[in-house]
């Protein structure tokens, strides 16, 4: 069965972070810099909560909250939902999908961040996937395999 590792394996264990103290300006400086919709939000090392893209629709303008002033602490999604390497693809994807979240930290036993895993590379995935199962079946059934 597919798990985190493998994905990760392919896609690499790049995260970008935030501290809980930063402003949101910088968070949304970041990432749009980057063209990310979602950072991991760390205190002390640890993941304490996510800051996205519908973070700042609804908690920062639709609260008319000032960027520059705004701790992402105050606006950020917490009690995060993370998995581990190990945990099955398609456990992750119910997930996401049970919890209506698209990004899904993830950590090993100590709770250190690992990586990140979005619906988009659930997606991207799938799709790969599936197409080297065409491409197989092709060449089968045309006696190529």
């Amino acid at each position: 069965m597919e798990n985190v590792r493998q994905l990760l394996d392919d896609k690499g264990d790049q995260v970008f972070t935030i501290r809980a103290s930063d402003s949101v300006w910088d968070a949304i400086r970041l990432m749009n810099d980057n063209h990310i919709g979602a950072l991991v939000v760390v205190r002390g090392g640890t993941v304490c909560g996510m800051f996205t893209e519908r973070d700042v629709l609804r908690r920062v303008v639709g609260e008319r909250r000032s960027p520059e002033h705004t701790a992402v602490s105050d606006v950020m999604t917490d009690n995060v939902l993370a998995c581990a390497l190990d945990t099955p693809l398609n456990v992750v994807r119910s997930l996401m999908m049970n919890r209506r979240v698209r990004h899904i930290p993830v950590v090993n036993e100590s709770g250190a961040l690992l990586g990140l895993v979005s619906i988009g590379d659930l997606n991207a995935w799938s799709i790969e996937k599936k197409d080297a199962e065409i491409v197989y079946m092709e060449s089968y059934i045309h006696g190529r395999a």
